[in-house]
């Protein structure tokens, strides 16, 4: 059994969607598995020239790989079928693709009713939180014990270790930054975002060979906590880079990049592969600055900016690779 991961390594939304999207079309995989969240997380895919948004749905469906909502995650039916019917009418064999673990939870009505009273962290009020805290308090619903779920549940185990040369792909949802054990607690979301979550799908540690982090050049967040500071550039960081929430449509804040918070997300996943989106937004905005030991560094050009972080990022972790990309390149 062979496994790579791909995490968001800031405050989600870094594009780890493109990223899934890109590895899904060149890799052997046999599965995909999302391994933590629910529907609050939304990844933009452009296929075959259109644009998808899903939220539950893993990456895999659009190269015809097996792909597995994991036990990790909660599960809303409702939207889960939506995106199902969605992506059949746009010619994605999504019902025979998809599958869902049988352990994983379900978000019911009243979990979103009762997050939609949110009003403290920010959340996108689509039940996840409500849901995670009934599964951990033992009185929630597991997908099993849906009758409308049936037709897609699998045994996650028989289904992993009853066959032979098995790869997964697993795909993370939010980012480090709003992990529940390791962000900014309480501004934070309510599963876990890191490396080590991928394995409670039922994966010995030794079958993981790559992790994929992701990040952006600059940051975004978006929740109830003052994020963006004040300044024009800011708000040009927003609407060059489009910044609006897949999930929500609310505006993104926006910042700098925290290159010591990145290399605490890098160090602690264990990151071998580490892809820097968005540099063209950066271009359009004609300026280059990151923090790095609470200063804010500007450079004159993004050559300045990849050399630093390149020679930087290679002395303080694990990294083997490290990639540049812009909005709309390919990796």
């Amino acid at each position: 059994m062979i496994a790579d991961v791909v995490l968001g390594l800031q405050h989600g939304d870094e594009a780890k969607g493109k990223v899934t999207h890109h590895l899904c079309s060149k890799g052997n995989y046999t599965h995909v598995i999302r391994f933590n969240g629910g529907c609050n997380a939304g990844h933009t895919i452009y296929h075959e020239g259109k644009k998808f948004v899903t939220h539950h749905i893993p990456a895999g469906v659009f190269y015809g790989i097996e792909s597995i909502i994991g036990p990790g995650c909660v599960v809303d039916p409702e939207q889960f079928f939506k995106e199902i019917e969605e992506l059949e009418e746009a010619g994605i064999p999504a019902s025979a693709l998809v599958s869902i673990a049988k352990n994983a939870h379900v978000i019911t009505k009243n979990h979103k009713e009762e997050d939609g009273k949110d009003s403290k962290i920010g959340t996108t009020k689509r039940g996840n939180g409500p849901a995670y805290r009934d599964k951990y308090n033992r009185s929630g619903f597991r997908a099993e014990d849906m009758p409308c779920l049936e037709g897609y549940l699998i045994d996650i185990y028989e289904e992993l270790y009853s066959k032979q040369n098995v790869e997964i792909l697993f795909e993370g949802a939010q980012g480090f930054g709003l992990d529940i054990d390791h962000g900014d607690y309480p501004y934070v979301t309510s599963s876990h975002c890191t490396a080590a979550a991928a394995l409670l799908s039922g994966v010995p540690p030794q079958a993981i060979r790559k992790v994929w982090g992701v990040a952006k050049i600059y940051e975004t967040y978006v929740g109830a906590k003052r994020f963006q500071p004040e300044g024009d550039v800011f708000n040009a960081l927003q609407l060059i880079g489009e910044e609006f929430g897949a999930t929500t449509g609310r505006k993104r804040q926006c910042n700098w990049m925290d290159l010591d918070n990145l290399i605490k997300a890098v160090r602690m996943n264990g990151v071998t592969d580490l892809v820097f989106n968005k540099m063209d937004v950066l271009r359009e905005v004609g300026e280059w600055k990151f923090y790095n030991d609470k200063k804010l560094l500007e450079f004159k050009n993004e050559q300045e900016v990849k050399r630093w972080i390149t020679s930087h990022i290679s002395l303080t972790s694990p990294v083997s690779n490290v990639y540049f990309s812009g909005n709309k390149d390919r990796i």
